[in-house]
Order: structure tokens, then C-alpha cells, then sequence
């Protein structure tokens, strides 16, 4: 007996003692993987020592924490945790060579964008890596803070100072309410669920025709928001019967329309579907929020709408006009909210994802001009514009987001190049391949006949078009939905010309149709 209890005891030891010694080696070989960076933190408040704190006691050393950066002189002669803080000014690098930094860690927003625009590219032209981790308060005593450094995005650069919402007046218009969200599983429609969340709806319903990204974002939301109802509806705003039996079941008040085709080149090649979708969809979910007294109806539009050179834009610019025109009906009591803004970082197709692909592949980065500019915000800025605007006007108006300044789309080709760790033109090339069918050289947010108005909020206007009758908008819908029955790309194209007659294209074969008409 007392043998089969030491020879059970030594099993167990010698069983657990193994055990631990591969997790061990595990571990050791795993962080030799990993590259590891001997850093400098910016600045020296609360979001900076916290996170040089955290770096001292963690378990993952990946990060070395060589000292501090500071903008004052005053703090020179100052160590924080036996680090030096070494001054940034002209002469910065020089004094950090000896140092063997590698990277630089930004703590929180304690800098401007002017700021860490200026850090972020003379970092890069001294080939060092850029990180970013984010407040002290949204950190979790569960998480290593090591995980939550991220190498900075390009998003986190763009030239914007932050938006500030009423929330008191975004809540009165839906804190109780039944909200139905169009598109609710695509980049746009998904991030305005995730905000109206917070708002305490009485229930989202969230409509969209993609299977797989719908029930995603279902499994996503019962995990972030488990007091919120949601209800999930595989539809397409196609259908109008579909639709119909939507408003009929649930006593909807606020409506966000961000269903819709947006690639211009793709939608270029099919008009057919611009028409069903991005015009007609609208018409029915617009009379169908008039015939059952929804309280605001929020489109999502594009500056492409603006002048328009391509089929996508013009769609979007005929749904604008129909909201506008049935806005005027005496009987109509629901109010018609029009939203406009450019292209979205990160939403799908943009851009940046697009970049990065060709970036990780080697390149080369394929650019449409060399002088092509886009303005740009972020998805969850452009959402929270939505529902700011959404507590404004009387109905009929169309609402501009102010954008910032253009960006080349070069520049930011270039950019991104070097945030990867790579150098342009040598690591990776960027190609000019040409605009495509439909492509402006830049986008407007305003047409030639628009003026603006300000409103309370200094980043929302709101364009002054004029809308036309409603009969005769309805006689040149029932042209467009007629035309879209055949397969005649020229004939649909042609229609959509008459409704919005500064759709002028651009690198397109609708061109020929433009020289008709001028004849």
C-alpha cells in the first residue's frame, strides 16, 4: 500500500512537472517568434505612465520600455520608473541613435492630429515603428495591455477634430422607439445598430438580404448589447410585399435606409440593378413610411449623387429627389431626412482594405491617377453625423457632412506603404492604371445650383436643391422602372438622364448618350 501511494505521487509529479516544462518551452519559443521592440512612450500623463506601467509587469516583453517623450523642456531632468525623458525637438533622433529605439508607443489622444501627423512621418523616415494604445479607460483588468498596442492605422491619421453630439436629442427621437434599419448588416448599416444600441431603443429591427454577414452581426450584437431587442429580417427592399409585411407587424417610428449598391465600376455594368435597388427600393420603403406615418425616415446618400458621372451616383441622386418631392405632399407627415457624405475608411470595398491587400501580397499598389483626391471619414464618424441629422430640419432637406480637407489618393497610397514597414517605389511599387468607368478625378458635395445653410451643429449643412413637383418625379420613376424591365443598359441609362439632368458620364460607353442629347 504504501508503495502504490509514493509511486502514484511521483507519477503525478513527474506527469505535472512535464506539463509544465512544454508549456514553458511553448512560451519561450512563441515569444522568440515574435519580434521584439525597445520603445519610447509619448508624454508623461496618466495614459503614459499607466501603460509604462503595465509594460513593466507584464508577462510579454515584447515591448521594452527604454523611456518617456516629452514636449517641455522642463522635464528633462526627470526619470519616471528609472526611465529618462528625452525632449522632441529638432535634434530628437540624434539623441535617441545611441538609445537602439526601434518604436514609438502614442498613449491615448493626448496629441493633436497636427501632431501626431508630424511625429508619425518623421518616425517613419527614421525607419522607426509606430504604435498606438487607447485610453487608460477603456482598458479591462482581464486584458494584457500589451495586447491592446496596435500598430497605428492610417485612419488614426486623418486631419479631423472630433465630433461632438447632442445625445440628449438624438435620444428623444429614439429612446423607446421601434428603429428599422435597412442594409443593417453592411460597413454603414451594421455601425448605425451598434450606436443606436446605446440610445435604449424599444427594438432595432435590423433588415438586409447578405444571409451569412446578417447572422454575424446577429451573434456579434447578443454578445456586446444583450439588454437591446433586436430582430433580425432577411429581406431586400426589392420586394415590396416583403416590406409591406414590416411596417404592418411592427410599429415602426424611425426608419435609416442604408440599403443600396455603392461600387461605381460594377454598378456601371449594371444599371439594371442600380434601378432596383437604389431608386425603386427607395421609392418603396419611402411610400410605405408615408402610408404607415413613420415619424423620420433617415437616407444614407453619397457625394457621388453631386453631379454625377456614373450610374451609381446617379441613382442615388433620383432617390434623392423622390424623398424630396413626396416631402412636399400636403398629406405626408413623416419627415424626410437626406444625408450625404464621401467615401468611408474601412467600409467595404473602400479604398484602405484594398491597399492593404495589395501591400501584404508585395504589390504593386494600383492607383487610377496620380491626381485623384477623395475626402474621406471614419464609419463611426459618418454614423454619428446620421443620427445627429436625423433630430434636424422639418423634412426635405438634404444634409452635407463637413469632410475635412481632400485627400490625394496617392499620398495616401505612399503612406500607407511606409506605415507597413515598407518603402515605396522600392519595396513596393505603386502602378497608375487609369480611371475607371464612371471615376471623377474629385468628388463634390454640392451641386452647381446649391447653396448651404448652417445648422446648430459646425459639421452638418444643409444643401439648398430645389425639389421638382412630386407628379412629375412619380411620371419619370414609372419611365426609369419601365425602362429597367428590358435588358437595354442604354435605354435605362437614357431615362435616369431625364430625371437627373446633370448626370454627365465620364470614361463610360453611356458617354454617346450625353453627345445625343446635346444634339
Amino acid at each position: 500500500m504504501p508503495f502504490l501511494i509514493v509511486n502514484t505521487t511521483v507519477t503525478f509529479v513527474a506527469l505535472l512537472s512535464f506539463r509544465l516544462l512544454v508549456k514553458r518551452m511553448y512560451a519561450l519559443v512563441s515569444n522568440s517568434k515574435q519580434e521584439s521592440y525597445n520603445v519610447l512612450i509619448v508624454g508623461v500623463n496618466d495614459d503614459s505612465i499607466a501603460l509604462a506601467e503595465a509594460l513593466s509587469t507584464s508577462k510579454n516583453q515584447n515591448f521594452n520600455l527604454a523611456g518617456f517623450i516629452s514636449f517641455r523642456k522642463d522635464h528633462q531632468r526627470i526619470k519616471i520608473l528609472g526611465k529618462p525623458i528625452i525632449k522632441y525637438g529638432s535634434k530628437f533622433y540624434d539623441r535617441i541613435a545611441p538609445m537602439k529605439i526601434t518604436g514609438i508607443i502614442i498613449a491615448g489622444a493626448q496629441l493633436s492630429i497636427t501632431q501626431k501627423n508630424e511625429l508619425v512621418d518623421k518616425a517613419l523616415a527614421n525607419n522607426l515603428k509606430i504604435f498606438s494604445v487607447p485610453e487608460i479607460t477603456q482598458w479591462t483588468d482581464k486584458e494584457d495591455v500589451t495586447s491592446k498596442i496596435k500598430e497605428i492605422q492610417i485612419e488614426d491619421l486623418l486631419e479631423r477634430d472630433a465630433i461632438h453630439l447632442d445625445d440628449s436629442e438624438i435620444s428623444n427621437y429614439l429612446k423607446n422607439r421601434i428603429v428599422l434599419i435597412t442594409g443593417g448588416a453592411g460597413s454603414i448599416g451594421s455601425e448605425i445598430v451598434r450606436q443606436v444600441s446605446s440610445y435604449q431603443p424599444e427594438c432595432i429591427l435590423i433588415l438586409d438580404q447578405a444571409e451569412s454577414p446578417l447572422y454575424d452581426l446577429e451573434l456579434e450584437l447578443k454578445e456586446k448589447f444583450p439588454d437591446v431587442h433586436y430582430e433580425v429580417i432577411l429581406g431586400d427592399v426589392r420586394c415590396r410585399e416583403r416590406i409591406l409585411n414590416v411596417f404592418k407587424n411592427h410599429d415602426i417610428s424611425v426608419v435609416f435606409h442604408a440599403a443600396a449598391y455603392k461600387h461605381v465600376p460594377m454598378i456601371e455594368k449594371n444599371p439594371k440593378e442600380a434601378v432596383a435597388v437604389n431608386i425603386m427600393g427607395t421609392v418603396n420603403l419611402a411610400d410605405l413610411s408615408t402610408q404607415f406615418n413613420i415619424d423620420r425616415f433617415v437616407m444614407v446618400s453619397t457625394d457621388k449623387a453631386v453631379n454625377p458621372t456614373n450610374v451609381m451616383g446617379a441613382s442615388k441622386r433620383a432617390a434623392e429627389m423622390y424623398v424630396q418631392a413626396l416631402q412636399q405632399n400636403d398629406n405626408v407627415s413623416t419627415k424626410f431626412i437626406t444625408t450625404r457624405f464621401g467615401n468611408v475608411l474601412g467600409s467595404n470595398g473602400s479604398v484602405i482594405p484594398y491597399f492593404k491587400k495589395q501591400i501584404e501580397n508585395g504589390g504593386p499598389v494600383t492607383v487610377t491617377h496620380q491626381d485623384i483626391i477623395r475626402y474621406f471619414m471614419t464609419i463611426p464618424e459618418a454614423c454619428q453625423l446620421v443620427l445627429q441629422a436625423g433630430t434636424m430640419g422639418n423634412g426635405g432637406e438634404i444634409f452635407v457632412f463637413d469632410m475635412g480637407k481632400p485627400v490625394r489618393i496617392m499620398d495616401l497610397a505612399e503612406r500607407m506603404i511606409k506605415l507597413s514597414g515598407f518603402q515605396p517605389y522600392q519595396d513596393i511599387d505603386i502602378k497608375i492604371i487609369g480611371l475607371r468607368p464612371g471615376e471623377k478625378l474629385y468628388e463634390e458635395l454640392l451641386s452647381d445650383n446649391s447653396t448651404t445653410l448652417p445648422t446648430h451643429h459646425k459639421k452638418i449643412m444643409i444643401a439648398k436643391d430645389k425639389p421638382l413637383d412630386y407628379n412629375i418625379v412619380c411620371i419619370h420613376m414609372e419611365d426609369i422602372s419601365n425602362a429597367a424591365d428590358s435588358e437595354n443598359d442604354s435605354f435605362i441609362v437614357s431615362k435616369i438622364k431625364q430625371l437627373v439632368p446633370e448626370f454627365i458620364s465620364k470614361n463610360s460607353v453611356f458617354e454617346l448618350l450625353d453627345k445625343k442629347i446635346n444634339l
